[in-house]
């Protein structure tokens, strides 16, 4: 299926490893020209290299989103050397504090900045342009844990606010053309991540009870389906697509809304 947008500027922050590495994968696949950005300069070096070595037109800025200043230069160095974009994919995010009582209000306030203020800031920079052309996709990645209990107390209240940040854009943008969505990934397993490393530090024993009472489909998810989602999202197939939260989780999420 042609997407139909070949020639478009994509941005994806933390897009040099695992989820957001896929999604500018998928949408360099489609013919976007894709912006990534990260905070590891190592990390972003490679994953430009690759994704240049397929024929990929690739930018990496080493950034943190979570900085107003780095965010505005990420956007900059985005037009710089690849134009106006045209999408978002908003995918920084980890969850810095536990349950209630052991996260102090700075480290609450850290999960905030990092999940849900930091797409935020990144929407307001491209959102005048999206809608001065009529055109524009943002794509954001929240969580099963944004629609349903699970995971810290930073990190479920800031990818529910995510989610209806998303909703609340979607309505307000439909008249331009610009399309707002959500992605509630599940377990997703990739090298360095979340799950890999709980499947490093726990016992076969653990890994497999934790698989087998939270996991329906019987394996940890991968990123592949996200990257694609992404792209979809980001087409002009998806048209009549907005304001929704899509979930990609292998059957994991028990909600029923």
């Amino acid at each position: 299926m042609d997407l139909g947008i070949e020639g478009r500027v994509a941005m994806i922050t933390g897009g040099s490893r695992g989820l957001g590495r896929q999604a500018a994968l998928s949408l360099a696949r489609e013919g976007c020209k894709v912006s990534i950005c990260a905070r590891s300069q190592e990390q972003l070096d490679a994953t430009v290299a690759e994704l240049s070595s397929q024929g990929y037109q690739v930018h990496g800025t080493p950034a943190d989103v979570t900085s107003e200043d780095d965010a505005a230069r990420f956007y900059q160095e985005t037009i710089d050397h690849l134009g106006q974009p045209d999408i978002l994919v908003n995918n920084v995010g980890g969850r810095k504090g536990t349950i209630f009582e052991e996260t102090s209000l700075d480290l609450f306030k850290e999960g905030l900045e990092l999940n849900l203020y930091s797409a935020y800031r990144m929407i307001g920079l491209v959102l005048p342009h999206m809608k001065e052309q009529n055109w524009g996709r943002i794509v954001n990645i929240s969580s099963i844990y944004g629609r349903e209990h699970g995971g810290s107390v930073d990190y479920m209240t800031a990818k529910a606010g995510l989610i209806a940040l998303s909703k609340h854009l979607a309505l307000q943008l439909a008249p331009t053309n610009v399309r707002v969505n959500c992605i509630a990934p599940g377990s997703i397993d990739f090298p360095g991540g979340t799950w890999d490393r709980f499947q490093k530090t726990n016992t076969p024993e653990v890994v497999a009870e934790f698989i087998t009472r939270n996991l329906p489909a019987g394996q940890f998810g991968w990123p592949e389906p996200i990257g694609a989602m992404v792209a979809f999202l980001s087409s002009d197939r998806a048209d009549l697509v907005t304001g929704t939260c899509i979930n990609v989780d292998g059957g994991q999420s028990k909600s029923l809304f």
